[in-house]
This record gives structure tokens, C-alpha cells and sequence, in this order.
């Protein structure tokens, strides 16, 4: 009979250990200094290592320049007052570039996860050959480096985030875009190399944008102790992701959460995926702002008039939030009855929708969740943080590989 074990790899040697040790201290006290101070006694009681092993891996983490100490920390008890340990501000950090259908947003993100250098310029990526796109995305790129070299610090790494099926450096498809098996990884690469000779060669990664805004909410955001949601956001087209126990669920292909296209009409609208009557035929920014009598090619501008129009009560508006907030309702009520997430949470243009969005999509999702556990006003169907966007979840992914072997970005 065939095993199903994982094959089991080779013995742990003594590099190998430290280097996990390494990363324990560093996570460590990243972790605590979001909730207050540091110290090698509280690092050792975390991670059950010994204050001496603990001591010798701050000294190797801060001569690497990953930690930094900050002074001294009084617990109140007696004995010695510790000295506080930060994750440095400096050195080591991570590169998100979204790349959407009107804009490209480029963020470094330092080891804290602190959004320190932001670029954003809205532009029309509609018909725009694939190389074109990408090459202006790196040029913005080059200049958010610039600005992260004037602050000391050092991106390591470049995630790209991306609107539609990515897989294996490539966009299989992004039918808003209108791509088709694009090798955006190697493009976005040989244009940000082209632009910065001498130095170093960035190496790219490429995922999901709906992923990694979720990651971003799951990572900054304010969910609290929810770590099971289904993520939702409202563009041109509308993306989707699940995060399931604190992990992204990315499906066989990683092609999971393309929840934009689950049909609701399939008499309804044709859709750019070929298919018709999908969710953003209805709830997606174009669709939006057409049934509420606004231009669709105003962008983020015709949002923001779809807002105003709302809360001035403009009828036609109130029915097409309405109309899309019932449709989301429809589609997403089948996902919580498929997989059971503690929230629903609504991202993109629907964060500052949500007070016309949520009482339809709310009504909807109490009809249809078996469960009986969804009601109006619960809170589970929640807007997103602002904290929540992909840029900062693509560089903050880098910053994951980081704090997961720091001794492999080490500066030499």
C-alpha cells in the first residue's frame, strides 16, 4: 500500500537549529513589541530557551543589525531592570508593488511591519500591453527604493500583487487587465534591474491581490482574535480570499477565491472571464457606478460621487448599493455555508460603501446561512481596516521570508 506520510527529511544539525532559534527570538520580540517592550528574561519565557541562549542570539541578531536595544524596562518586581529590545528600523525590509486596473500602489515595509515609504499614481491599465504595465510599475518602484535607501532602509525582496489567476511567476489570466499567460514576474524584474544598475538583482515573487490584502487585514488589521475569514474587494472587478485558522487557503492551483466570478444570473451580463451574469457584473466598481447613472471611467473619483449621491439619498445610487449589497449577500452566504468563517470581511471601494452595502447583504446572509448563527448587526460581516490593502501585504510577505531566517539576509 502507498504511504501518505510526508517524507521526512534530514536530521536538524547544529547550524540548522540555531538559524530556527534565530528566527524564534527575532519573532519574539517583533511579537512583543507590538504590545509593549522586550526584554531577553520575556523572550526566554516565550520561546523556553535558556537566558543564556537567548542572550548569545540577541548579540548575534543585533550585530547582524536586525535588533536594537532602546534602554531599560522596569517589570515592577525585584532584580535587575532589563534592557528593551526593538526589531530595528533600519537594514532588512520588504517591497509591495499592486498593480491594479487604475492605479499601482508601491510600499516598503520595514521588520515591524511599518509602513514607512508609500507611491501611488493612477493610471488607466485597461488595453495597456503587459509590458508596458510593468515596466511603469517599476519605475515607481525604483523611485520608492531611492526613498527607502534615504531612510537606511535595505528591500530584500519584491512581491508583486496582482488581479487575477497567478501561478508560478506568471498571470494565467486577468480578464480586467485582459492578460493572458503573462510572465510578470521576469518582466517587472529585468525592468526594475534595467533601472538600477549596480546594484544588487531584487528577487520577485508574485500572488493574489485579494491574498494579500487578507494577509494584510489578518497581519495589521483589527479582527481581534478572528483568525477564519473570508475576504472580499471591491475594484473594477471583485476579489476574493479565504483565511482559514491564521492561513490563507490558496486551493490545489492557487487559483482559490475567485469569488468575482460566481455566477448569480447565468442569463445576466456577459463577463471579460467569458462567462456571464458573474458577482462583479453586479457589485463590481463598473458595475456599480453604471446602474447608479455615474461614469465608469471616472475611477476612484466616480466612488467618492457614488458616496455623495448616496448620502444626499439620490435614489438611483441608494438602489444600485442596494441591488449589489443583496447580490454579495446571494454569493457570499453560499461561501460561509461552505466553509464557516468566524467574519466576512469587505475591503476595496466597499470599506466606504458599507453603510448602503451591509443591510441587504446582511438581510441575505441571515436567509441563506443554514447555520443560523448570522443575524443583522452581529458583526460578522465587518469593513476592512485601512490597514488591510496589498501593497503592504506583498511587502510584508517578504518580510515574513526575513523573519523566518534572518541569517539568510544577512548583510555580508
Amino acid at each position: 500500500m502507498k504511504s501518505i506520510l510526508t517524507p521526512l527529511g534530514p536530521k536538524a544539525d547544529k547550524d540548522t537549529v540555531r538559524r530556527h532559534n534565530l528566527s524564534l527570538v527575532l519573532r519574539a520580540v517583533r511579537d512583543e513589541g507590538e504590545s509593549g517592550e522586550a526584554t531577553r528574561a520575556g523572550v526566554s519565557a516565550r520561546v523556553g530557551l535558556t537566558r543564556a541562549a537567548v542572550s548569545s542570539l540577541v548579540e548575534q541578531l543585533m550585530e547582524s543589525g536586525f535588533l536594537t536595544e532602546s534602554g531599560k524596562t522596569f517589570s515592577g518586581q525585584a532584580g535587575r531592570p532589563g534592557t528593551a529590545l526593538k526589531v530595528a528600523r533600519t537594514g532588512p525590509a520588504g517591497l509591495g508593488v499592486e498593480i491594479n486596473i487604475d492605479y499601482v500602489s508601491v510600499c516598503v515595509v520595514d521588520l515591524a511591519g511599518t509602513g514607512r515609504v508609500r507611491q501611488t499614481e493612477h493610471l488607466d491599465n485597461r488595453g495597456a500591453p503587459a509590458g508596458e504595465v510593468l515596466a511603469r510599475a517599476a519605475r515607481i518602484a525604483a523611485r520608492t527604493l531611492d526613498s527607502a535607501r534615504e531612510q537606511e532602509l535595505r528591500p530584500v525582496g519584491a512581491t508583486l500583487a496582482l488581479p487575477g489567476l497567478v501561478s508560478g511567476g506568471s498571470v494565467r489570466q486577468a480578464p480586467n487587465l485582459g492578460w493572458n499567460e503573462v510572465p510578470a514576474e521576469d518582466l517587472f524584474a529585468e525592468a526594475l534591474t534595467a533601472l538600477r544598475p549596480g546594484n544588487p538583482v531584487l528577487p520577485v515573487a508574485s500572488e493574489n491581490e485579494a491574498n494579500l490584502a487578507a494577509l494584510a487585514e489578518l497581519w495589521f488589521g483589527g479582527l481581534g482574535d478572528v483568525r477564519s475569514f473570508l475576504y472580499l474587494t471591491g475594484e473594477i472587478g471583485v476579489g476574493g480570499a479565504l483565511v482559514l485558522g491564521g492561513e490563507l487557503l490558496r486551493g490545489a492551483h492557487g487559483f482559490a477565491g475567485e469569488i468575482g466570478h460566481v455566477v448569480v444570473d447565468p442569463d445576466g451580463p456577459e463577463c471579460r472571464c467569458g462567462s456571464r451574469g458573474c458577482l462583479e457584473q453586479y457589485a463590481g466598481q463598473t458595475a456599480l457606478l453604471r446602474a447608479a447613472g455615474i461614469d465608469g471611467s471616472g475611477g476612484g473619483a466616480g466612488v467618492v460621487e457614488l458616496e455623495r449621491r448616496a448620502r444626499a439619498g439620490d435614489g438611483r445610487a441608494v438602489a444600485a448599493l442596494t441591488e449589489a449589497g443583496r447580490m454579495l449577500g446571494r454569493v457570499v452566504s453560499g461561501a460561509v455555508n461552505l466553509v464557516d468563517p468566524d467574519a466576512v470581511v469587505l475591503g476595496g471601494i466597499y470599506r466606504s460603501l458599507m453603510p448602503w452595502l451591509s443591510p441587504p447583504a446582511d438581510e441575505e446572509l441571515t436567509g441563506r446561512v443554514v447555520s443560523g448563527l448570522w443575524s443583522p448587526g452581529s458583526g460578522r460581516l465587518r469593513a476592512s481596516s485601512v490597514a488591510g490593502d496589498a501593497a503592504r501585504g506583498a511587502a510584508a510577505l517578504v518580510v515574513q521570508d526575513v523573519l523566518a531566517d534572518p541569517v539568510a539576509y544577512a548583510e555580508p
